[in-house]
């Protein structure tokens, strides 16, 4: 008798693999260059809160992804925290070019399409590199913006497909439930299986009886 085993543990991405995660990455590197490049290397709380902020939302996805493991509710916090430490990363971003006077690019800029082109077409720190030691404070920011914008975007996806996967497969309790019923299952099959046998076996024997004479 073959038995379909029902596992307990959720499937899991592999981080490296998501677009999000990549792009998360880039974001940390990128903002250690920018705050390298344009912010105080001494006494400007910006520096820790930004590099923390980006660093706090890709090691969320990593965190998440592993946790799912066991708990999807934990994967979806998590990835939610990710999501909005991005969030917050976005607006020192913002605020830099407020307090600078430097604008926010907006879809009516000449650079705007191509700008957003770029970020969305790669994602690996070999392509942003070359930029991150040569664009302006300007041009640097609103790269970063653009990054977080899409980031963001990529969050919200991943966020549906997880709550898809949840209402599809149930969290752990749930896995645990229908492996348990699975196992159950397959133990009351093999239990009427063999009660059947008995009964056959039992016929058998005394229709075998009556043919040697034994009744």
């Amino acid at each position: 008798m073959t038995q379909t085993t029902k596992t307990i543990f959720g499937k899991v991405a592999n981080y490296r693999e998501l677009h999000v995660y990549q792009k998360a990455e880039v974001l940390v590197l990128l903002t250690d260059v920018f705050c390298k490049r344009f912010l105080p290397p001494y006494g400007d709380r910006r520096v820790d809160q930004m590099n923390m902020a980006a660093r706090c939302g890709k090691q969320n996805i990593v965190e998440g992804c592993e946790d799912g493991l066991t708990s999807s509710e934990m994967e979806v916090r998590l990835v939610n925290v990710g999501r909005s430490s991005f969030q917050e990363l976005r607006e020192d971003y913002e605020d830099y070019l407020k307090r600078n006077k430097l604008p926010i690019w907006k879809t009516d800029h000449p650079r705007f399409d191509k700008m957003v082109d770029f970020c969305r077409n790669n994602n690996t720190w070999e392509a942003f590199q070359p930029l991150a030691a040569t664009l302006s404070a300007e041009e640097f920011c609103n790269m970063a913006l653009t990054l977080c914008h899409i980031t963001d975007k990529m969050f919200d996806g991943y966020l549906k497909h997880l709550e898809k996967r949840f209402i599809e497969e149930g969290g752990i309790k749930e896995r645990m439930h229908a492996a348990r019923t699975g196992y159950r299952e397959g133990v009351d099959r093999r239990l009427r299986d063999l009660e059947e046998e008995n009964h056959r076996l039992k016929a058998e024997n005394e229709e075998l009886k009556k043919r040697l004479g034994m009744n």
